[in-house]
């Protein structure tokens, strides 16, 4: 039996990373995944191996960060599934380098919060207003470690600080009525965005402040650590767990 038989589950980000490695972990403990990102290709690749290892999945395209596109994710999840029970809000995108307080874009800005802060939100917003009619929900959000810590660029340590905070408010909201909302804050993840960054683009300021405060030295989360533990928190091995936020980075900034 599946820690996550007969539940449906929506995943924002799904198209790789952390998003594609929960999806199917989640599919193959026996959920009904709804996986949604902005590009399509990808994020059929990864339908495709959910059916391979004999999970059901629905895949939708979406920008997390427009209400209309929320909206149409819930309501394809609802038509194909009649509920939602998990909501991992994944989605997620770095500015180039890191660029400090005194340093950060404005385009950086506008974007960052768009996607990780206002997308999340909106997220949350319609998902459990679904959840409260059935009495029953698990939301769990990827922040990072950079929001409890403050290690790295401005705009993006603002945006995951957020989570942090949101995830608390959350699970105050609903404290008492089935529905829980945690958090998970990775430290760094090897993944295809964190792969993709530019060292050249990296601000040595910002960067050598950081070292000081984390040893470089420790292992990297890998997508499936972070899966694992977004598996146990949408579980029901966790339901006596919400608004916590939870740092998971082998110890690299104790």
């Amino acid at each position: 039996m599946g820690r996550l038989d007969g539940k449906v589950a929506i995943i924002t980000g799904g198209n790789s990373g952390v998003g594609a490695a929960t999806a199917v972990l989640f599919a193959k403990e026996g959920a009904k995944v709804v996986i949604t990102a902005r590009r399509e290709a990808p994020l059929l690749e990864v339908a495709e191996k959910i059916k391979e290892v004999g999970g059901e999945v629905l895949g939708v395209t979406s920008d997390i960060s427009k209400v209309e596109d929320v909206k149409k994710v819930v309501a394809e999840t609802l038509k194909a599934y009649g509920k939602i029970d998990i909501l991992v809000n994944n989605a997620g995108v770095l500015e180039e380098g890191l660029k400090p307080i005194d340093r950060f874009t404005d385009e950086d800005l506008d974007k960052i919060l768009g996607i990780n802060q206002k997308g999340t939100m909106y997220c949350i917003r319609e998902v459990s207003a679904e959840m409260a009619k059935t009495g029953y929900g698990s939301i769990v959000n990827v922040a990072s470690i950079a929001g409890l810590m403050g290690c790295g660029g401005a705009a993006y340590v603002s945006s995951k600080a957020a989570i942090v905070g949101i995830t608390r408010h959350t699970a105050l909201r609903f404290a008492g009525t089935n529905i829980r909302c945690n958090s998970v804050c990775p430290g760094t993840i090897v993944t295809p965005m964190v792969a993709g960054m530019n060292p050249a683009n990296m601000d040595a300021d910002m960067f050598g402040q950081m070292a000081k405060h984390g040893d470089l030295k420790v292992q990297p989360c890998m997508p499936d650590d972070v899966a694992n533990i977004l598996l146990f928190l949408a579980s029901d091995e966790s339901r006596a767990i919400t608004g916590q936020s939870i740092a998971t980075d082998f110890g690299s900034t104790l």
